[in-house]
């Protein structure tokens, strides 16, 4: 009798679950609307909002961009964008997630996907990044990283790519962008 209970309480998470958040990134180039994926990427939606709703990206910046010509020592390419939140504010929270592979979420590195930064597995906090183009080297098995656990990708700009595409080809010393590109604000959308 519990294991019917619990089946059904898992039904009804599963179903109170969107299948998609709307989120806007205001940048000083122009806003980039996003659709997160929280039935897919639940983890990471839920620790992406908590540093929406909190307000931690605004203020914040995009900081790096990786194109073919700044990796000579990658075997490797990619093609991203990376922000991430507010480095002034001392109260961030600061605890790593879980990472959720792409086998798990049916979630794939494509153009326009957004992703979590991590250095190891499950190392996660609060920096993102946005593909410039398909990026099967980032999905779990890729070669991007040797560990082949890949990035834990969680949604996928809906408009806004050619935003996107303007930082990505904005002045860079290496992958910093110089000067970085302000993150005014990151919003549900709904709000």
């Amino acid at each position: 009798m519990e294991d019917g209970n619990e089946k059904s309480d898992r039904s009804e998470t599963a179903s109170s679950t969107p299948d998609a958040v709307g989120v806007l990134i205001e940048t000083e180039l122009g806003s980039i609307e996003v659709e997160l994926r929280p039935r897919q990427a639940p983890v990471t939606v839920e620790n992406f909002l908590e540093y929406v709703d909190g307000g931690w990206y605004d203020g914040g910046r995009f900081h790096r961009t990786v194109h073919p010509r700044n990796q000579p020592d990658d075997a490797i390419l990619i093609e991203v964008i990376q922000g991430g939140v507010n480095q002034e504010r001392a109260d961030l929270p600061q605890a790593p997630i879980a990472l959720e592979r792409t086998t798990e979420t049916g979630l794939s590195h494509v153009d326009g996907a957004i992703s979590m930064a991590r250095f190891a597995p499950d190392s996660a906090l609060s920096d993102f990044f946005i593909c410039i183009n398909d990026q099967p080297e980032l999905d779990f098995g890729g070669r991007r990283n040797p560990d082949a656990q890949g990035f834990a990708a969680f949604g996928r700009v809906v408009r806004g790519m050619e935003i996107a595409r303007r930082i990505q080809a904005s002045a860079a010393e290496a992958q910093r962008l110089t000067p970085a590109v302000g993150i005014l604000r990151i919003r549900r959308q709904d709000d």
